[in-house]
């Protein structure tokens, strides 16, 4: 018998979770699931290799196994909690271009739990900000077409680490005469194995997104990477640190891809990562403007990637009401901040909803229950950490640039034909990759729009919450010289 919408349940589990309400069945939310994690387990591969292993200012590094273990545990957790809280379809994992900016920008100028300790504010902070219901309103002061500009600014960021990482564009070294800053491969040509994997790779999960393959990203790295294995049992590429002072151009950028053996395969997870974290760490090392700054940017990207995914994701399950609001937004947002919370807690940066939730709504999912299966997947996923260490970057960084294609996508929201707001969207998007950072994109875009707006004479059509960001930006460039004005060491 089909379920109609407004079905009676037929039992606690489907009342509490409204699935004949919501025209689904039992069988529907558990391939609903399923579908949903085998499209986004990636990051229990890609999230290590971003984040675990960047040496922070004091030289230490997080750890592939580990971050693999807690990334697992962070998804499972909070997938759950949004089921079962937000009985909404949203499966949770660390966030890709935020771990990309912990790792480029925070990690480099403090230590690990200073920045986690961060990722931890930003989740309290958004979570007040639900609370209050003054989330919306920062929601409604940034025009659309700068929100769009930073997923697009973000997404040419993920990609060209994924082409740096992946050696397919590496910099020139510094020699007389040398006219541009980075090449193809070595010498302008693509010389080595692990390069030609990373090509292979790329096309292979290019062409499995563009076939709308359910888990492409997920396959095209397990692809990968056993062609990395064959490849170096065959060439023994090697890696690219031989050892200390001696470099191996050729060689894999990170892991040397070899089968692990037997008994390592599975194992206990090392959750040592989890409480890490210091929350005021931050503003003693760089200070408290920048400290406020770096906040005020992870919080403004997971702020505004949630808010889209949740209305996108209730648009495809046919959730939202009349005013284009899912049920229990409240709850739904007051668990995305947790979430993000959570992530930095266990060292992983923040967690947030996922747009590959999109495939379990596919294949039918409608409530929460779906969440369950995802998160238990998650949980289990944990023990199967240390497989990891066998991915090598070629293998991965593929899926960045594919993902980096799909944050593109947003451009169609900016309206070019505007200059007030193009222009802005323009500097933010290209600014992000060309200075790889993502806070100098969004400054760039911010202080441009209000900047082209006063000068053109429509100052008041700024929103104020805009102007105080601008001039937080224009602080935090103009640091240096404030400090030596001020006497600040």
């Amino acid at each position: 018998m089909t379920t109609t919408v407004g079905a009676e349940p037929r039992s606690g589990l489907d009342r509490y979770f409204n699935i004949s309400e919501r025209g689904s069945t039992i069988g529907r939310e558990i391939r609903g699931g399923l579908a949903t994690f085998f499209t986004m387990a990636y990051i229990v591969v890609l999230n290590p290799l971003i984040i675990g292993t960047v040496p922070d200012k004091s030289g230490a590094v997080l750890g592939i196994p580990k971050v693999a273990a807690a990334t697992a545990l962070v998804a499972g957790i909070m997938t759950i909690a949004m089921g079962v809280a937000g009985r909404f379809p949203l499966a949770i994992a660390t966030g890709l271009g935020l771990n990309a900016f912990v790792a480029t920008t925070l990690a480099p100028s403090m230590t690990w739990p200073e920045a986690m300790g961060l990722v931890v504010i930003e989740g309290i902070v958004i979570a007040v900000l639900v609370l209050t219901g003054f989330r919306l309103a920062i929601f409604r002061a940034v025009p659309e077409g700068l929100k769009a500009a930073i997923g697009v600014g973000i997404g040419l960021f993920i990609a060209l680490i994924g082409f740096v990482d992946g050696g397919f564009v590496r910099r020139v070294p510094n020699e007389a005469g040398t006219t541009v800053p980075v090449q193809l491969g070595i010498q302008n040509n693509l010389q080595s194995w692990p390069a030609l994997v990373f090509v292979i790779g790329l096309l292979v999960t290019a062409v499995l997104v563009a076939r709308r393959v359910k888990g492409a990203i997920l396959i095209g790295i397990v692809g990968t990477t056993i062609l990395a294995i064959i490849v170096e049992a065959i060439a023994k590429a090697g890696p690219t640190v031989v050892k200390p002072g001696v470099i191996n151009d050729k060689g894999w950028s990170l892991n040397v891809p070899k089968l692990p053996g037997i008994h390592h395969i599975a194992g206990t997870p090392d959750l040592s990562l989890v409480g890490h974290f210091t929350l005021y760490g931050a503003f003693s090392r760089v200070g408290v403007l920048a400290a406020v700054l770096f906040a005020f940017t992870l919080i403004l990207a997971d702020f505004f990637d949630a808010m889209g995914t949740v209305v996108g994701i209730g648009s495809e399950a046919g959730l939202l009401d009349e005013r284009g609001t899912p049920p229990n937004i409240g709850t739904i947002l007051f668990v995305d901040g947790v979430a993000a919370a959570a992530g930095g807690a266990a060292s992983v940066s923040s967690a947030t909803g996922y747009v590959e939730s999109a495939a379990g709504v596919g294949e039918g999912a409608r409530t929460g229950l779906a969440n369950v299966v995802t998160g238990v997947l998650f949980l289990l996923a944990m023990f199967l950490a240390p497989i990891v260490a066998i991915v090598p970057f070629e293998a991965a960084t593929p899926a960045l640039v594919v993902v980096g294609f799909l944050m593109l996508s947003q451009i169609k929201r900016i309206d070019f034909s505007d200059y007030e707001i193009a222009i802005p969207a323009f500097l933010t998007m290209v600014i992000m990759p060309f200075t790889y950072s993502i806070t100098n994109g969004m400054g760039a875009g911010f202080i441009s729009y209000v900047v082209i707006k006063a000068v053109r004479g429509r100052a008041r059509e700024v929103h104020p919450l805009l102007w105080l960001v601008a001039a937080l930006f224009v602080a935090y460039y103009a640091i240096i010289p404030i400090k030596s004005i001020l006497g600040v060491s």
